[in-house]
């Protein structure tokens, strides 16, 4: 069992990583005095596999658990599911002191983290990911978010969880394409940090897929220590440092939108795409040597990740990727690989590079 810390002074919290850590779940409530009152915000497909082990794991809390559904899909992140999650809080609340638990996967941890951050201006939260994808990457750091039909995450909040706990025994219900997609956040994060994270993907691809134990709980800390330490120099997204996270993601989100958020464009597939976007742009920058992008896009290829755009519209793409919120005063910002380990944010990319390096990622 792996314990980290993320450093926020006052909103500092743990992020606790291993095989049966949930069951120190109880003790960790009790030590937090969430409240009387714990909502464990989950789907049917996640409450299924797993809430019996949860309602075990909050048994002798002390707190009156409540699990409510969403529907198991992008189209939770809405504002009408939102509002419907916050009504259904003041139901249970009673001004007994109401938490809440996280217990999923992305879509989950940024619904219920957003609830948290304006349900009576601020309650406590807890992630418990379920999903690779969410241990790695979307439980930590805080940023909490719905959808609008135009984009993703346009409306959010930066709103600190009182505690990730990284259950691993949750990710051998997966199905192998979502630990393919979780692969994508992984390779980002090597890419934009740690090339020996890149080349311990690049050995051990084949145990990661089947999920062997330790091969994955160093992944999972690897990932958690670098998103740490970013988040602890830039909590808030002002210092351009929290920026690298976004690496690929400014053509994924576009994906994503113009997709619809179908099954087709799911995030991790998205963000593979846009990391392939990002390698083509600072190709046509001289900015990365055509090595390291080969490398790049033969692990991508390598991990079952999509390496080509198909049934998508480039002017659709164009368009929502206009309304990404990374784009300041009409300028449009990228984070570009120099090399395995590193990044750089550049500003008004011409249209005609980025057009070019779309195209070149789209299929036949």
């Amino acid at each position: 069992m792996k314990k980290l810390k993320v450093n926020l002074g006052e909103r500092s919290y743990s992020i606790i990583i291993g095989k049966g850590c949930l069951t120190k779940l109880k003790g960790i409530v009790k030590k937090l005095k969430l409240g009387k009152v714990i909502a464990v915000v989950t789907n049917p497909t996640i409450n299924r596999l797993h809430g019996a082990l949860m309602q075990k794991a909050l048994r002798g809390s002390a707190a009156e658990v409540h699990f409510v559904e969403v529907p198991d899909s992008e189209e939770s992140k809405s504002a009408q599911v939102c509002i419907s999650l916050i009504e259904r809080f003041a139901e249970l609340d009673r001004g007994k002191g109401l938490s809440l638990i996280a217990f999923g996967g992305g879509v989950i941890g940024d619904l219920t983290g957003f609830c948290a951050s304006v349900y009576r201006r601020g309650i406590p939260y807890i992630q418990v990911p379920t999903t690779l994808l969410a241990q790695v990457d979307s439980s930590i750091g805080g940023k909490t978010a719905i959808d609008l039909a135009s984009a993703k995450n346009l409306i959010g909040s930066f709103y600190q969880p009182r505690l990730v706990l990284s259950e691993l025994r949750f990710l051998s219900s997966l199905p192998e394409a979502q630990i393919k997609e979780a692969l994508a956040e992984i390779i980002k994060y090597a890419i934009i940090a740690d090339s020996r994270l890149f080349q311990f993907l690049e050995k051990n691809l084949e145990a990661i897929l089947a999920l062997e134990q330790k091969k994955i709980e160093y992944i999972v800390e690897t990932c958690c220590r670098i998103k740490a330490n970013v988040v602890e120099q830039d909590e808030t997204d002002k210092k351009d440092k929290r920026i690298i996270l976004n690496f690929g993601h400014t053509t994924a989100h576009a994906l994503e939108a113009a997709a619809g958020y179908g099954e087709d464009y799911t995030h991790g597939y998205s963000v593979a795409l846009g990391i392939l976007v990002a390698c083509e742009i600072a190709r046509e920058l001289k900015l990365i040597h055509g090595k390291a992008a080969e490398r790049i896009e033969a692990l991508i290829a390598r991990a079952g990740l999509p390496t080509k755009i198909s049934q998508l519209k480039l002017e659709d793409i164009l368009k929502a990727q206009a309304h990404d919120k990374k784009f300041i005063g009409g300028k449009n910002r990228f984070v570009l690989p120099l090399a395995i380990g590193k990044t750089v944010v550049r500003e008004n990319v011409s249209k005609t590079t980025i057009v070019k390096a779309i195209k070149s990622k789209m299929g036949r």
